[in-house]
């Protein structure tokens, strides 16, 4: 027997059995979800638009559009004026983003999107400005209600997304925006 064959048959005969994880149960004290979501939004420098859903999303969109700012759209309702490229090479210039969230959570104002709705995995990450789109009745109130909601096949991307890009260096300077969107805009549907 080769010396890597007896360390690993030690490892198994001193190996734990697998143990199935314990059921969490987290039941949520929220009453006001959005309230919460937002108050936490804020905190990570994000902020929410509770009024006019994807009628003032699009409005906004046309006054960047008339200022000449790049602006791709993923959200069916809301136009922009580029396409979805064919490469994520092509996003390099893209001012402003439109992407539909999946799932937002209110303890901590993250949005969960996936690939399926982004183009490309890049988009929220290399655009400079960053629209997520919430349905009202998504906002969950904690992490656990937001895992039972969503879930990824082999293969898919999907992240939660907690506000623009920041990053603080030993002299504690926060900065947004140093290596992803400097900003980040929720509106609810």
């Amino acid at each position: 027997m080769s010396s890597k064959q007896s360390i690993l048959n030690a490892l198994k005969s001193v190996a734990v059995a697998p143990q199935a994880m314990p059921p969490i149960n987290v039941s949520p004290r929220l009453d006001d979800v959005i309230g919460q979501f937002e108050t936490n939004l804020g905190t990570v420098a994000g902020t929410l638009h509770r009024e006019g859903g994807l009628t003032a999303l699009q409005a906004k969109v046309d006054e960047l559009v008339k200022e000449g700012k790049q602006v791709i759209s993923q959200v069916e309702g809301v136009t922009g004026n580029r396409n979805a490229p064919d490469t994520a090479h092509e996003l390099r210039d893209i001012d402003f983003a439109v992407i539909p969230g999946d799932v937002a959570v209110a303890e901590n104002g993250a949005i969960w999107v996936n690939n399926q709705h982004l183009g490309h995995r890049v988009t929220p990450f290399i655009c400079e400005n960053l629209f997520l789109v919430v349905s009202a009745d998504k906002v969950v109130a904690n992490m656990h209600q937001a895992i039972k909601q969503i879930g990824l096949d082999s293969g898919e991307f999907g992240v939660f997304i907690a506000g623009p890009s920041k990053t603080a260096d030993i002299e504690q300077a926060l900065v947004v925006g140093a290596h992803g969107a400097c900003s980040l805009n929720v509106y609810l549907v």
